[in-house]
């Protein structure tokens, strides 16, 4: 009886040590996830100076963005918290300031950009409200997030910083992007189960 027992603290010793290496933040190889390694060797990580954005557009589409950059944080944080009614309610909201970003201010590839990028953010913020379900709207998240990222890292927040942030183990271990207005992890598709698993990938403004 005293073998098994010993045996069992060895087993979970070293499923906890494994736990803990995976959560360490530094991305792993997935084989077979090409996405995911595309992302990895696009997004390495430059947490130094904030990068700028890749076109030269009007202030007001800027500053437009980053009100979808806001109302898109408080809908992170209600993933933080695993509350899928706040989630619901913060992809309205998000939606709402979505509305508001004026694509007529943009011209040429900028504005081809923007539009291939709005279409699959517009989808997954209807498919967080139209489920209740937390795991399937973090995925709808993953996908706004990527997409969100897109758009941020082409056109700018006007100054205001943005960190582009990374969980290896989300989603069995595919890992999963997000994008927050801080340095410090608050993973969302863990929350408080694994809240500060992650690492800081890339700084826009």
């Amino acid at each position: 009886m005293k073998t098994k027992s010993m045996f069992y603290s060895l087993l979970c010793g070293a499923a906890a040590f494994t736990f803990l290496t995976n959560c360490s933040g530094n991305k792993q190889e997935h084989a077979g996830h090409d996405e995911h390694a595309a992302h990895d060797s696009t997004h390495a990580s430059t947490t130094g100076a904030a990068s700028g954005p890749q076109f030269q557009v009007d202030a007001t589409f800027q500053n437009q963005l980053a009100g979808v950059f806001t109302n898109y944080v408080e809908l992170k944080d209600a993933f933080v918290a695993s509350d899928a009614n706040k989630a619901k309610e913060e992809a309205k909201g998000t939606h709402e300031a979505l509305t508001k970003v004026d694509m007529k201010l943009l011209s040429g590839a900028a504005h081809n950009d923007w539009m291939a990028y709005l279409a699959p953010i517009e989808a997954s913020l209807k498919e967080i409200q139209n489920s209740a379900d937390i795991e399937a709207q973090r995925k709808a998240f993953s996908n706004l997030s990527d997409n969100l990222y897109k758009s941020v890292k082409a056109f700018g927040l006007g100054g205001k910083e943005a960190f582009y942030e990374y969980c290896p183990m989300a989603f069995n271990n595919e890992g999963g992007y997000w994008l927050s207005d801080q340095s410090q992890i608050r993973n969302p598709y863990f929350g408080d189960q694994m809240l500060t698993c992650g690492s800081v990938q890339e700084t826009l403004k």
